[in-house]
């Protein structure tokens, strides 16, 4: 069902469908905008989502960090100046005995060149990489998480802005339905038809006619700024949004059960509880030795010790095995501090299970009422107009007070508020009940535009051994 907010006025007001009213305030473009293409362009401009998708990258490099573990670590050091030496000898085959002293100034030089690779760490380096990885598709359900939540801010929010136009509109209307009327009161004061108490009735409905609109014209400016935030653009003339009912599940049952195979929050949760495995794991590596291999070589030229040498070099490949016996007991600690970390994801994991079918249902329960309170303001709409023309033919022969008028007048634009209040509610209600059973995504809705693909960046980072630039060139 199309939203199609719209307003009709007896007595002289033609009917008129709201998005297309030309209001002073109203930014037009040359070309609507649609629903869709505001999806889009949030999708694409965002900065809250942009900043998720670099936190995403970012979390891509705790892989490499983790595959550093299996490599080797190499340095170069080189040591150059002047030096300045002294040194006196005794020298005790001659009687008496005699002194030998050698001074002078030489510039010694040296260079090395140090690998180590280590070759057993309790697999720390194995369960590093494992949980680095579970960290990157937990990274990726947050993603989806955050495109969901922008998705429907920007749904919201271009449909706040739909209604409030609309709202902005009714309003106008009726002031100036609202100054018509207070006219012919005044005109039938004149000629002693009705009392001064009819005009000033007439006066009091407009003037909180006026306040009204005064209000619905800040709703409309915040709505407005609302949307510039979310979107990223400004707004134009807003096209008709509909529901999207059609990608949703049938049933109440079938979208729980959706929502707890797929939903990204649970996703993210069953990844957090790998991790917090994986780091108990992690923490048992330190109480296991350690064996790695070192290789070095060194070149000197002259000697800081002594002026005579003039050129050495060693190189040597070095095993260590190292054996923790005890380190304070902070290894331990760190154990029981994991393990209790990981029993705080697995009730993290029932939490999100339990948010979400709690969320599925009460969307549920939100598009029902949505949909029958459409019904159910179109009625009052309907109603509404009949009782006012009543009302006016009543008033022409003198059985109805100008108060009556008004009054049937108030109660008519308040219907048609409500009219697009529940038009607006059943749209959200449906892209809510979508996004709480994890499907509102570009894909899954349709949406013409690029999928942001995580796999890339992952793909290019992954196995890089060097280089400091990333892959967009920064």
């Amino acid at each position: 069902m199309s939203l199609r907010f719209g307003y009709g006025w007896t007595g002289g007001v033609a009917a008129a469908a709201i998005v297309c009213v030309a209001l002073p305030l109203v930014s037009t473009q040359a070309l609507s905008e649609t629903i869709e293409s505001a999806l889009i362009q949030a999708y694409g401009n965002n900065p809250s989502l942009n900043a998720q998708r670099a936190s995403m990258r970012a979390t891509d490099e705790n892989v490499p960090q983790a595959l550093a573990g299996y490599r080797p670590k190499i340095t170069i050091s080189a040591t150059g100046g002047e030096q300045s030496s002294s040194s006196t000898s005794k020298v005790t085959s001659t009687n008496p005995a005699t002194y030998s002293t050698i001074s002078g100034y030489n510039s010694p030089f040296s260079t090395s060149v140090t690998a180590s690779q280590t070759l057993f760490n309790g697999f720390q380096t194995a369960n590093k990489t494992r949980q680095a990885e579970a960290q990157v598709l937990a990274a990726r359900a947050t993603l989806r998480s955050t495109e969901q939540s922008v998705l429907l801010d920007a749904v919201t929010a271009y449909m706040n802005l739909l209604r409030d136009t609309a709202i902005f509109g009714l309003q106008k209307s009726n002031v100036e339905v609202l100054q018509e009327q207070l006219r012919q009161t005044r005109d039938r004061f004149n000629v002693g038809e009705v009392t001064r108490t009819d005009v000033a009735q007439s006066e009091a409905s407009l003037a909180s006619g006026r306040s009204q609109f005064l209000t619905a014209e800040s709703n409309y400016k915040s709505s407005a700024a609302a949307y510039r935030k979310v979107i990223g653009s400004t707004p134009g003339k807003l096209m008709a949004g509909t529901p999207v009912d059609r990608f949703s599940p049938s049933t109440l049952a079938a979208a729980i059960d959706l929502a707890s195979a797929t939903h990204p929050s649970i996703v993210s949760a069953l990844y957090n509880v790998d991790v917090a495995q994986q780091q108990v794991k992690v923490s048992e590596g330190a109480l296991y030795p350690t064996l790695s291999v070192q290789g070095s070589f060194t070149k000197n030229y002259l000697s800081t010790s002594s002026l005579t040498l003039m050129e050495s070099y060693s190189a040597a490949v070095l095993g260590t095995l190292s054996v923790p016996i005890y380190q304070g007991g902070s290894e331990y600690s760190a154990i029981r501090q994991a393990k209790e970390t990981l029993g705080q994801r697995r009730l993290d994991l029932d939490s999100a299970r339990d948010t979400v079918r709690q969320n599925v249902v009460q969307a549920w329960g939100q598009l029902d009422a949505a949909k029958g309170n459409i019904e159910a303001t179109q009625t009052q709409v309907t109603a509404s107009e009949i009782a006012l023309n009543g009302v006016r033919e009543e008033a022409r022969v003198g059985q109805r007070t100008t108060l009556d008028v008004l009054n049937a007048q108030q109660a008519l634009v308040n219907a048609r508020v409500s009219l697009v209040g529940a038009q607006r509610d059943r749209v959200v209600a449906s892209y809510t009940l979508l996004a709480n059973v994890g499907k509102l995504t570009p894909p899954a809705i349709g949406l013409r535009v690029p999928v942001y693909n995580v796999e890339v960046h992952y793909k290019q980072v992954r196995d890089s051994w060097a280089g400091v630039r990333t892959p967009d060139g920064r």
